[in-house]
């Protein structure tokens, strides 16, 4: 029996495309790659330097359906002359590749900022001159500040929504200091953004722009000294996995008192997914993808987490699951942090009619899960091993 055509939300049928995914080995990368090959019939060129994320989708049996819509390319976009003849070969690039972990900002901040606008530089121009269309993948952190962080602690209107939720066409963008390189991503991927946007307006690049907000879920980042450098830091959800996996205190940055709102992967891969197959919805459009019901402050999400661990591992939690630290024994001279983070979701719901459905807890419990059944025992293996005696 013929499978029903797909459709769009206007009830066009769907042609199969090709795509271009740069950074397909990473999380988000990987999530989608599944997505695509699993419910669409697409193509996907996936560019990359590493491919362990997505090794079960290219190693399959030959009698998986999708073996001949995937193929891997190796390459680093830098300094790889394949890389245009690849955007040519496809109808829509998908840029994912980026640093994107808040210790490199501080530490490298030079290897940041090229990565997130020097190496993006070409993909965005090829995307252009070869009239393919661009999906590019920023960041929440664009908006920097909330202007509400700059009032004083008390003053009630910190409470008023217009002061702390971002929005795609109206909150400023507001950054720390020069001498507080942490926003040396964020300005990075804000001029990218300016840049695909002044494509479009001048020279007619058909784009889309995604913020996300935090996407969390399986094979996100890394754990330290596992499957990752023992001296890096992760981001905040794999810091705090690596300290429930290790039995140790989960660290707090100054007091963990930032605000943030956490949306599942799977939730966010389907509003990538709706991008992908509305283009006359989404072109020229900046979109916010996140979930504004699963806000939480950083010292919550560490209880939260402490919990759901406990669950899902059947281990006790500790007796002081948590230890206060300062930004800069954490992460380093020239630290700044965001206050709030709360997406507005107006745009995407209005032009793609996008909901997230996962409520903070089934994230945490689905992930903690597949962090204790991939990770644990590797861990206890590290740790029960004796010093070697110096």
């Amino acid at each position: 029996m013929a499978s029903p055509v797909r459709v769009d939300l206007d009830g066009n049928p769907i042609r199969p495309i090709t795509i271009c995914m740069i950074g397909a080995g990473g999380f988000i990368g990987s999530h989608l790659c599944e997505k695509l090959m699993a419910e669409t019939p697409h193509k996907v060129l996936a560019v990359d330097v590493y491919s362990d994320k997505i090794k079960h989708l290219l190693e399959g049996p030959a009698s998986l359906p999708w073996t001949d819509r995937i193929h891997f390319h190796r390459l680093n976009i830098k300094n790889d002359s394949r890389l245009e003849g690849l955007i040519k070969m496809s109808d829509l690039t998908i840029n994912l590749a980026a640093i994107c972990t808040p210790a490199d900002y501080n530490t490298r901040p030079l290897d940041t900022i090229y990565s997130n606008f020097i190496d993006a530089l070409p993909v965005v121009k090829y995307c252009s001159e070869n009239n393919k269309r661009l999906i590019h993948f920023s960041t929440c952190e664009v908006y920097g500040k909330t202007i509400g962080s700059f009032l004083p602690t008390d003053h009630p209107m910190r409470q008023d929504p217009a002061y702390f939720i971002l929005k795609e066409d109206a909150s400023p963008c507001i950054f720390g200091p020069i001498e507080k390189q942490r926003w040396s991503y964020a300005c990075a991927k804000q001029l990218i953004e300016r840049l695909v946007y002044a494509e479009g307006a001048e020279n007619g690049l058909e784009f889309t722009i995604v913020r996300p907000f935090n996407w969390i879920g399986p094979r996100m980042d890394f754990i330290p000294g596992i499957d990752g450098p023992s001296e890096g830091v992760p981001r905040v959800l794999a810091c705090f996995s690596n300290n429930l996996l290790r039995h140790e205190p989960l660290k707090l940055v100054d007091g963990g008192q930032s605000q943030r709102t956490f949306v599942y992967i799977k939730d966010a891969i389907e509003a990538v997914l709706l991008m992908i197959e509305n283009p006359a919805r989404a072109n020229g459009h900046i979109f916010n993808v996140g979930n504004p019901n699963n806000e939480v402050t950083v010292r919550q999400l560490a209880e939260m987490m402490t919990e759901v661990y406990s669950k899902v591992s059947g281990e006790p939690p500790l007796e002081v699951p948590t230890v206060d630290v300062s930004s800069k024994e954490f992460y380093g001279e020239g630290y700044d942090d965001s206050d709030k983070r709360i997406p507005d979701m107006t745009i995407i719901n209005r032009q793609l009619g996008w909901n997230p459905k996962t409520s903070l807890w089934d994230l945490l419990e689905s992930t903690l899960t597949y962090q204790h059944r991939t990770y644990a025992e590797a861990i206890k293996q590290v740790t029960s091993k004796p010093l070697a005696s110096s």
